[in-house]
């Protein structure tokens, strides 16, 4: 089996995951923080929402070299916009990585900031460590931020521990 063919119902399953939590996102709560050191909730979703996106950078280039102060980061300001940007970056993404072929997923791909190299690998490397498991990594430390606001998480893998309420058994009542 081809590596795309691997790999895109993967990244159908984790988008579909992705776009869940996401939808769960309080708007009322965009500047919420857990520790001064965190990025805040709204710029957290608003990276996850983007990063389907990023795919572009691995598949249009050799080499991706940031720049310090070059990257303004994106920050929805509304859940709607959260997701309009998820849901048009993955499109895009799946689109792009649908269209390669198995010698461009072995091309050599490099991350550079200021010049200096990060990491250069295979673009199917890439693909599947620095995009899925970048996006799925933020997506449970949304997770995460939402859980400390007491919103209730959609299950990922299998019932959440939210979803599993539903699930437990009523109490019978007592015969008179």
């Amino acid at each position: 089996m081809a590596f795309k063919e691997a790999l895109l119902p993967e990244f159908d399953e984790e988008m579909k995951n992705t776009r869940k939590i996401l939808e769960r996102v309080p708007e009322d709560k965009l500047d919420y923080k857990p520790h001064e050191k965190s990025m805040s909730l709204g710029r957290l979703a608003s990276h996850v929402a983007e990063l389907p996106g990023w795919t572009a950078n691995v598949i249009d280039r050799e080499v991706l070299d940031m720049r310090s102060g070059q990257y303004q980061p994106f920050v929805a300001k509304s859940r709607q916009e959260l997701l309009d940007t998820f849901d048009k970056s993955v499109s895009e993404a799946r689109s792009r990585i649908a269209g390669l072929s198995e010698a461009d997923l072995q091309k050599i791909w490099t991350f550079k900031f200021d010049g200096n190299p990060v990491f250069s690998m295979p673009r199917s490397q890439v693909l599947r460590s620095t995009m899925m498991n970048h996006i799925i990594h933020h997506r449970a430390q949304l997770g995460v931020y939402l859980r400390l606001n007491d919103v209730e998480i959609p299950g990922m893998y299998g019932p959440s521990a939210d979803e599993m309420k539903l699930w437990e058994p009523k109490p019978e009542k007592a015969m008179a």
